[in-house]
């Protein structure tokens, strides 16, 4: 089917009280399971293709996006093509050439004010293309990152950042960090729920692989709507990566791979 606008996945999160589920794409692989995922569920996903995921691919953006696209015309559930974590204006704003309905552009690095600055201005050239925008604010005050676990982001400061820049969607700091490889994260559901009520954008969850089920059902009743999914995957798909090679002495990278795929799909 024809490539899905990454608000109408969101979209239909929001009308059924769930959430969209993003999942980040390394290698064409990754994009198969999730694919994969989606038609053994019967449900939408997100491709996420992050500004590091590019730089892998020899910094071509196309490398890895035109199979995404290819995988997710193929895909008879709605997949859309995200570009994630875009720290490089140029290359947020070229995302509608590559494919992509959405962008997550991350100037968190930056000085808040020159983040509000520059968000504003990215969001004005991607709507006048068409394109949903999710960005972040950083860790107002803080030095560890707006994704370490002990980082939170305020109401106030997250309503004035919305309305300052424009964007369609809110990454927020709740106690969720990136790269967990264990599920141990508490996330603070009370802040999730004053964040709903202070924006009126989606709320955007990064980190999730570290945090329990129980957890991030409660962040989707209390008004989480889309969840990102990274190392999740990535732990199934090294690990059984690592069972395959151990199994054989064959040097076909097909054998391991596939075992890859197929791990990462049942992880989505």
């Amino acid at each position: 089917m024809p490539l899905t606008a990454t608000s109408h996945v969101v979209d239909l999160a929001i009308r059924s009280g769930t959430a969209a589920l993003a999942f980040n794409v390394i290698t064409l692989e990754h994009a198969q399971a999730i694919a994969a995922a989606c038609e053994r569920t019967g449900l939408p996903a997100i491709l996420a293709v992050s500004h590091n995921a590019v730089r892998h691919h020899g910094d071509d953006p196309a490398a890895i996006l035109d199979a995404c696209a290819a995988v997710a015309r193929r895909c008879r559930l709605p997949l859309s093509l995200h570009l994630d974590h875009v720290e490089d204006p140029e290359l947020a704003v070229a995302a509608p050439d590559l494919g992509c309905t959405s962008v997550m552009f991350d100037a968190s690095r930056l000085p808040h004010d020159e983040n509000v600055r520059v968000t504003a201005e990215v969001t004005r050239r991607l709507h006048a293309r068409g394109v949903w925008v999710e960005a972040e604010l950083g860790e107002i005050g803080g030095k560890d990152g707006v994704h370490a676990a002990t980082a939170r982001t305020d109401p106030a400061d997250a309503a004035a950042y919305v309305a300052a820049t424009g964007v369609d969607a809110l990454a927020v700091a709740v106690g969720s960090s990136h790269a967990m490889t264990t599920r141990t994260a508490r996330l603070d559901q009370d802040l999730i729920a004053r964040l709903r009520d202070a924006v009126d954008v989606p709320l955007v969850l990064h980190g999730s692989s570290g945090v329990p089920e129980e957890e991030l059902r409660a962040a989707v009743r209390n008004g989480m709507r889309k969840i990102n999914f990274g190392t999740h995957l990535n732990t199934a798909f090294t690990a059984a990566v690592r069972e395959a090679l151990a199994a054989t002495d064959r040097v076909d990278p097909r054998r391991y791979l596939a075992a890859g795929r197929a791990a990462a799909a049942e992880a989505a």
